[in-house]
């Protein structure tokens, strides 16, 4: 196949950015650095931890000994809900607004050394209910626009705290991206009057390349406009503008997605993967969006093993993405890993 072999360039139908592909330069991506498996055990409980049941937060409060999941409001949040009126009025070149909204914090478990790899589907199907009530709650606020709901894993995307936790950010404004996925969903339903990711995952099934695991309700596949190394985006097979449309079985089958494919991350370098994933769905402005179908990113910079990353430097800070190794092959690799965690039995 031409792509296979020489540079080209694809386009990302949800934000209409493009990406240059090299499969040229790196036929075998994989077989690079050699490390032994990262087999660094956690405690199930870190009294240090301000996560964990029981123990005192930088800001002063103290955890419930919860037992299941917790949520609570950032203690140190980017965002406040309420802000001084006065704020200066913009000269057309310099624009500034205020940016109101509400920053929580999950914790997934009261294990300290867990991971949605090891959580177990009943565990993660608990995550999942709690991001659809937090949706719910935060989304029906005048004040918030669009719900982000996301997770930082591992310290090299900047994440200080190994305790399984994820955060929701809700914003008066709809953000830059979901933006841009907002216009060009819509206007690709205005055009051919159809959904683009129910027309793409169609298109991602028949195929099967670049395909990574499927369910009854949910696909993972490699996007075809993947910008990093082993990127994936899960995809509801029913065609949902949130989360709020799946029933109890969809939400296990979404919980499900997540574990294995979780399982298979950590597999590909044997070391617990860090990545940053976002769910993208429907504005919350109370307005209909039948061109929404939410979805999950994962974007993990690891390339070639758990300490060898992908950084976005020259060409592509300057001018668009680059990678070399072909979303095809990116998805061959994770396809082929076990879904047995490879700290099982260790």
């Amino acid at each position: 196949m031409y792509f296979d072999d020489h540079p080209h360039r694809r386009l990302n139908q949800l934000t209409g950015e493009w990406i240059l592909v090299s499969p040229h330069r790196t036929k075998r991506p994989w077989q690079g650095r050699q490390e032994a498996p990262d087999r660094g055990e956690l405690p199930g409980y870190d009294p240090q931890c301000y996560l964990c049941p029981g123990n005192e937060r930088a800001g002063g409060a103290v955890n419930p000994d919860y037992d299941g999941t917790f949520v609570f409001t950032n203690d140190f949040a980017a965002l406040l809900p309420d802000l001084p009126e006065g704020a200066p009025e913009s000269d057309g070149l310099l624009v500034a607004e205020p940016e109101p909204g509400v920053c929580r914090v999950i914790c997934y478990s009261p294990r300290h050394d867990l991971s949605m790899a090891r959580l177990g589907v009943d565990r993660a199907a608990d995550v999942v209910g709690v991001w659809c009530e937090e949706f719910a709650a935060l989304g029906a606020r005048e004040d918030v626009g669009f719900v982000q709901i996301f997770e930082n894993r591992g310290a090299i995307m900047g994440c200080s705290n190994p305790h399984p936790h994820g955060q929701i950010w809700a914003t008066g404004a709809v953000p830059m991206y979901p933006a841009l996925e907002d216009e060009r969903q819509r206007g690709h339903l205005d055009e051919r009057g159809e959904c683009l990711l129910c027309r793409y995952l169609a298109q991602e099934l028949a195929s099967g390349e670049r395909l990574v695991l499927e369910n009854d309700s949910f696909a993972v596949v490699v996007p075809f406009w993947a910008t990093w190394p082993f990127e994936t985006m899960i995809l509801p097979k029913a065609h949902m503008p949130s989360i709020l449309d799946m029933d109890e079985g969809t939400r296990r089958d979404l919980a499900e997605a997540m574990v294995r494919l979780n399982v298979r991350y950590d597999n590909l370098f044997e070391t617990s993967f860090p990545f940053s994933m976002g769910i993208h769905q429907q504005p919350t402005d109370g307005k209909d969006h039948p061109h929404w179908h939410f979805h999950l990113h994962y974007y993990p910079p690891l390339l070639r093993s758990r300490s060898v990353k992908k950084f976005m430097v020259g060409f592509e800070m300057l001018a668009m993405p680059q990678r070399d190794l072909t979303p095809e092959a990116a998805a061959l690799r994770l396809r082929e890993l076990s879904e047995v965690h490879y700290m099982e039995g260790a």
